[in-house]
């Protein structure tokens, strides 16, 4: 369990992006959990699977109010957690730099991740933490993550060929973005030498650019591009899984110990993790319980606006926290060869995703 925590800012994907699950196809890596005496599931129990931990426990969570934490958030409001009596407590860190080193020590047991070089450079180089489920990716046809072009290029931009000679923002390099950037590039036929690349590290900023005519188009982020909608600065194009159909974005991080030595505790987490996020796929994708699951997330995020959630688009988080494993790999391979890379990765023991098939079979695959 937890030992301690930090102040500061978990790296998340973004405070503000928002997440809701999809339902696509995606991949599992091999379970590696030790064989061990099944669980006896009854629907006595409180959580009508699971028997509560005789004794309680607490699970230190990674987490700074961003909206792909919803599984987490809801999970708590909602007694999913307590029916198996864990304790919940939600960490905040400064950056990835102090937030990877704790979870690989077990002095935080959950964390979110998004993919940047910097994270598989810190996986490379050592720092012992499991890749265990889905944090977030795009809904097709919805997109949170996207290209957006200023109302100033509607009547010029009909096509993603349009976008040569263009100005185009994108947040950093070697993360996310800038692999979903390369991507559309690409589906667009493309180079970097045909557009002109703009370095612009604040989303927020990206909307005063983008009104005034400084840049012309950017990959950007909800809440943001709701708001830049709204307030016509920008136009949403296309959609981002057009060119990047199953992109990664955000992970669920889990230290190794929690993982391996605490099994019955990670279990019973994440058996209540995916009831909060299935309960987000309801209210988001089914439109079942809508304005409680709002409300929650109103009281744990940056996004306090209720209206605001009708008008996003959400991000997707899988039911059965699935991944697209390959685009994880092919993340990795990008950031590789465009020089940023420091060393190899073996995915087979960095991606486990064991607990989370478990708690599926614990608690059975969502009705999709």
């Amino acid at each position: 369990m937890a030992k301690w925590m930090k102040n500061g800012w978990l790296l998340s994907l973004f405070t503000i992006a928002l997440i809701v699950g999809a339902c696509s196809p995606k991949e599992t890596a091999k379970p590696v959990i030790e064989d061990k005496k099944p669980e006896e599931v009854a629907v006595v129990n409180p959580s009508g699977d699971l028997a509560p931990l005789e004794k309680r426990a607490k699970v230190v969570i990674a987490e700074d109010g961003a909206a792909s934490g919803a599984g987490f958030y809801i999970a708590k409001e909602r007694g999913y957690f307590e029916d198996y009596n864990i304790e919940v407590e939600f960490a905040q860190f400064a950056n990835s730099d102090d937030m990877l080193p704790a979870l690989a020590a077990g002095e935080v047991d959950i964390a979110g991740g998004v993919s940047t070089a910097s994270f598989f450079n810190a996986i490379a180089q050592g720092i012992d933490v499991k890749i265990i489920a889905d944090k977030g990716h795009n809904v097709p046809g919805k997109s949170y993550f996207t290209l957006v072009i200023g109302n100033h290029m509607v009547d010029v931009i009909k096509d993603y060929k349009d976008l040569k000679g263009k100005k185009i923002a994108v947040s950093s390099l070697n993360s996310i973005d800038w692999y979903i950037y390369n991507e559309m590039l690409k589906y667009a036929g493309l180079t970097e030498d045909d557009v002109e690349f703009v370095l612009m590290g604040d989303f927020g900023s990206m909307l005063g650019a983008i009104s005034s005519g400084t840049i012309d188009a950017a990959i950007n982020i909800e809440p943001l591009i709701a708001q830049g909608v709204d307030k016509g600065f920008h136009v949403r194009f296309g959609d981002a899984t057009d060119y990047a159909p199953e992109s990664q974005i955000a992970l669920v991080l889990g230290s190794p110990d929690f993982m391996s030595k605490e099994q019955d505790v990670s279990l019973r987490f994440m058996s209540a993790y995916l009831k909060g996020v299935r309960d987000y796929n309801d209210a988001f994708i089914k439109g079942e319980g809508k304005d409680e699951i709002i409300d929650i997330m109103t009281k744990h995020t940056a996004l306090k606006d209720p209206a605001l959630w009708g008008k996003v688009n959400v991000t997707g988080l899988d039911p059965d926290g699935k991944m697209f494993i390959d685009d994880i790999k092919k993340q990795y391979e990008a950031y590789k060869e465009n020089g940023a890379i420091r060393g190899e990765i073996d995915f087979d023991k960095a991606i486990d995703t064991s607990v989370t098939e478990k708690a599926v079979e614990t608690i059975g695959e969502y009705v999709r």
